[in-house]
């Protein structure tokens, strides 16, 4: 079996330098491409330089609304820089009303300016989004988007709205921390996801797996546990068995998936 991961950040610092190890153990593993994304200006060049080194990487560029004051005056030019300095894709970009402290004014000029982008080089662009379904879905209805369609990183929307995403070309991420126990509401959502729009994510470092399903165990030098990109085959296995089906069609659906949106790149 191939696997596919549609959302990580291998770039970050929490990794401390051990890419390259983590990639062969993600190879062993079989995972076969990754989608890396940037979340700032500041991390573009390091996801940038992954992509270069191991083609497993597909780079993404984006900026992340949590870093929006990052941001250096000409960042919008600096990431048609990157775009145009190898084939990727946009995010990751999106809309947060959830994180505490964090300004929602200009998140929205941010997105759209990052989605036009997107929409103008038909790229798949990778999405976050927290308490701001209904508005993403207005911005989504009323402005240009990739042709090939977007990507909603870990969907936790209501299931009652994928159909009106799904029919303006989004597909759906499900990551492992869903299959701990207390995500039943997000877990019972992927049931209603359209087969040809389902997709597979780690998200690491972030968003660990329940404490049995981990395949592959690793810390930061503080020892704090992190999400191990390799431990991709295990968010297949559980996803394939709450939905009560075997993981080999499983993953030859959401490899077919990938490469519709992700094709190409």
């Amino acid at each position: 079996m191939r696997f596919y991961d549609a959302h990580n950040h291998l770039q970050d610092d929490r990794f401390a330098g051990r890419q390259g190890e983590l990639l062969a153990a993600c190879e062993k593993t079989g995972v076969v491409r990754m989608v890396v994304n940037g979340a700032c200006e500041s991390d573009w060049p390091q996801v940038l330089a992954l992509a270069r080194e191991n083609k497993m990487v597909l780079p993404s560029f984006g900026c992340h609304p949590w870093y929006l004051s990052e941001r250096t005056p000409g960042w919008l030019a600096n990431l048609e820089k990157f775009l145009d300095a190898i084939p990727s894709a946009v995010g990751e970009i999106g809309l947060d009303r959830w994180k505490p402290g964090l300004p929602y004014a200009g998140q929205e000029e941010a997105f759209l300016a990052q989605l036009q982008t997107a929409a103008g080089r038909n790229l798949p662009v990778s999405i976050h989004c927290l308490q701001a379904w209904g508005r993403l879905l207005e911005l989504l209805q009323n402005n240009p988007r990739p042709a090939r369609g977007f990507v909603l990183h870990s969907y936790g929307g209501p299931a009652e709205m994928i159909p009106a995403f799904a029919k303006l070309g989004g597909y759906f991420s499900f990551p492992g921390y869903f299959l701990n126990e207390r995500k039943l509401r997000q877990r019972e959502t992927f049931k209603h996801v359209p087969a040809g729009r389902l997709l597979v994510e780690t998200d690491a470092p972030d968003q660990h797996l329940p404490a049995e399903r981990i395949l592959e165990p690793l810390a930061d030098a503080d020892g704090k546990p992190l999400n191990h990109p390799a431990n991709l085959p295990a968010v297949y296995a559980g996803l394939a068995e709450f939905l009560g089906e075997t993981i080999e069609p499983l993953a030859a659906r959401v490899e077919e998936n990938f490469l519709r949106v992700f094709g190409g790149l």
